[in-house]
């Protein structure tokens, strides 16, 4: 498993457009990927409703798990996709 953490600075947090991007892309990849928030609440990125549910707002601070696959290349692509679009 490979994981990187990410501090949030869209002005809206994770609200349903972005997680709806989310979303698509990690069921792009050939990886399981979960998002966790600093006080233990974590979601599986492929569950739209249940990454709106965690309440991610600008500032704070999440760990994205890859696990799987190719995890190299997956965690490279996640990171990517967080600095462009969150």
């Amino acid at each position: 498993m490979k994981q990187f953490t990410y501090t949030i600075t869209d002005p809206v947090g994770i609200h349903a457009r972005p997680a709806g991007l989310l979303v698509k892309a990690i069921k792009a990849l050939d990886s399981t990927v979960t998002i966790a928030k600093a006080d233990g609440k974590s979601a599986v990125g492929t569950k739209l409703m249940a990454l709106m549910g965690l309440g991610i707002k600008q500032g704070e601070t999440v760990t994205v798990a890859v696990e799987g696959g190719d995890e190299d290349a997956n965690l490279v692509a996640m990171e990517q996709f967080f600095k462009d679009n969150l």
